[in-house]
């Protein structure tokens, strides 16, 4: 182990270390023969106050409000019975005293439901009492015998009864026999049947293309997962500030008794100007303002969006950045909900001026995009793109072991698909779960080279809490990538595999990762492999500490290499906001060649992955 390893492994176990806070005091000892678990909840219900009474009346105040506390927790559990007693013991240093006998702990029987009239039908009454949840014997918990009758309303809305209520119930306590006997009273309401939409908006939104968007048709029961499908489906455009979707109250059904569903839309403003600003000392990236180019460098840019400029919450947005790496003046148009609902069409056109390590190009690029969207946050894509430009080249040529300088004028004719699939908890602080991303472009070129190639890379990240709900998580990323059909110097430079920086291999520049030329340049490569491990840490309420470990390779055969593994090692600070964590890393290259930076710092939104 290196010095520099050893100095940093330390100081990553100091910042794992969290201090403990100082334990308050009980309000008042809970004393009697009780089970772990109930003298945990009375002991909660009890409270803690701070610092030990100064007097015995005092002390037998907090003794009496205990008792109160406790009381009560063991009704709520079912035991209406019970012998309490507040003590107070000691004279100079008093301690209040809970003394608790249970008694016996009263059972349910079971439930009676009165349907007022009219009752659902029959086969929809078995169903929602199956629902309920309580049986003869269970514990007599205040608790569940109202969740039963929550459950019973919930059951009857989710079948299409909107108006369904529950009047007073009547709970009976046989002290003889030791029960509780719960009797619901329920009024189911009539059956609701939905007619179509009624929009409410002051904006340019279709009214017919909203109605499109509803995942029921005239006639059908309603559903409240049909209506919360429907919010889902505007909100996801992201044009709107306010969206309300809700069955209209009872009286304003059609001539068929049928009631339509209304959406109430607040528009964001028309026209919105951004302008961001990045600074970078290397194409490790610091940013303020609107994020910028994913690969780093120094920028300014400015995005002028104008929403709903179709009436179909669309979104045409004008582009225009000045940068050391991806420099472009654009347009995009995104069509949410496209021929079906959760598939957005997306267009664009772009002049493209890029200028990394490895390669130069100026180019014109046109694509058109169609994503699927599966569940709430998986999809699937498939779409097309063509980019027609000049490439200025540094290559290396395998065969005379000797860089080349070349220019090339090519057309690019890419086809794209890709899938994704998120069965994590949060998007951007995932503390479980696990995510999937594929993608595959088979791509034609013509001009000064003709070939065909396919480009296809797979990611995986998974996560795992180790200890305290989630407060200590093990993170986890493997990314693999290959190129088939075409050789290591006719891919244009711009379709090789790269690897290092904020999205890859921290502790190293952008492209840093793999063999350089001669003159330092980025050698890019026909296969790619890079994984992340990260152990993240709670600090207090809004502090995270994370340590992690990146690799990565660039391969020149159609196979990934291991050979050539590089290795980073850092630490991290995460801070909490409603949204998620702004991150602020710093990572260290290990065995670092000549040429590469001492660190690199990232700060961004979000988790790395």
């Amino acid at each position: 182990m290196t010095p520099r390893l050893a100095l940093f492994l330390s100081s990553v176990a100091g910042l794992a270390l969290v201090a403990s806070a100082a334990a308050a005091d009980p309000r008042a000892e809970v004393r009697g023969e009780l089970d772990p678990a109930l003298r945990e909840q009375l002991q909660r219900a009890i409270g803690e106050v701070e610092g030990p009474p100064s007097n015995r009346f005092e002390a037998r105040r907090r003794a009496r409000a205990a008792l109160e506390a406790a009381e009560a927790l063991l009704r709520s559990e079912g035991y209406y019975q019970p012998i309490l007693e507040d003590v107070v013991e000691g004279e100079e240093t008093p301690i209040a005293i809970v003394d608790v006998t249970t008694g016996p702990r009263f059972a349910l029987t079971d439930p009676i439901v009165n349907w007022i009239e009219p009752p659902p039908a029959p086969p929809l009454q078995a169903t929602v009492l199956d629902d309920i949840g309580l049986e003869a014997g269970d514990p007599g918990r205040a608790v569940d015998v109202i969740a039963a009758e929550g459950r019973i309303v919930a059951g009857l809305n989710r079948r299409g009864h909107a108006d369904a209520r529950a009047d007073p119930r009547r709970v009976v306590v046989d002290h003889a026999t030791f029960t509780v006997q719960p009797t619901y009273n329920i009024n189911a309401g009539p059956l609701v049947r939905l007619d179509g939409v009624r929009l409410q908006t002051r904006g340019p939104t279709s009214p017919d293309w909203v109605a499109g968007l509803a995942p029921w048709s005239e006639g059908d029961v309603y559903d409240p997962e049909d209506v919360a499908e429907l919010e889902r489906r505007l909100l996801e455009t992201g044009v709107y500030d306010g969206v309300g979707v809700a069955l209209a109250p009872a009286g304003q059904n059609n001539a068929d008794g049928h009631r339509p569903i209304i959406v109430t839309l607040t528009d964001r403003p028309r026209w919105i100007q951004e302008a961001g600003v990045t600074v970078s000392t290397s194409r490790a990236t610091v940013s303020a303002g609107r994020a910028t180019s994913a690969t780093g460098g120094s920028a300014i840019e400015g995005l002028w969006t104008y929403h709903n400029r179709f009436g179909r919450a669309d979104t045409l947005e004008f582009q225009a950045r000045l940068a050391d790496v991806d420099s472009r003046l654009g347009v995009d148009l995104k069509l949410p909900h496209w021929r079906r609902p959760g598939q957005t069409l997306t267009m664009g056109a772009a002049v493209v001026n890029e200028d990394t390590d490895a390669y130069r190009r100026f180019a014109g690029v046109l694509y058109a995009d169609a994503s699927q969207r599966l569940g709430k946050s998986s999809w699937y894509s498939y779409g097309i793109g063509l980019d027609v430009g000049q490439y200025d080249e540094n290559r290396f040529d395998p065969v005379t072991q000797l860089p080349l300088d070349i220019t090339r004028n090519l057309a690019l004719l890419t086809l794209r698909g890709g899938a994704y699939m998120d069965r994590s908890d949060d998007p951007l602080d995932p503390r479980s779960g696990y995510r999937l991303l594929a993608n595959v472009q088979p791509t034609a070129v013509t001009g000064d080279d003709s070939l065909v190639f396919l480009r296809a890379d797979a990611q995986a990240t998974a996560y795992l809490p180790l200890q305290d709900a989630g407060k200590t998580v093990l993170a986890g990323r493997v990314r693999l990538g290959s190129i088939v059909g075409g050789e290591e110097l006719t891919i244009p430079s711009d379709r090789l595999f790269y690897s290092g920086g904020g999205g890859s291999v921290r502790g190293f520049e952008y492209q840093g990762v793999g063999p350089r030329l001669p003159d330092g340049t980025p050698r890019g490569g026909l296969s790619l492999f890079e994984t992340s491990v990260e152990l993240r840490r709670d600090i207090g309420r809004n502090f995270g500490g994370v340590v992690f470990v990146d690799a990565g390779a660039i391969g020149f055969q159609e196979t990934p290499n291991f050979n050539n593994l590089r290795y980073a090692a850092g630490l991290g600070v995460r801070y909490k906001l409603p949204f998620g964590p702004i991150r602020a890393d710093i990572a260290f290259p290990i065995d670092k060649r000549e040429g590469d930076a001492d660190f690199q710092i990232y700060v961004s939104i979000g988790q790395a992955f």
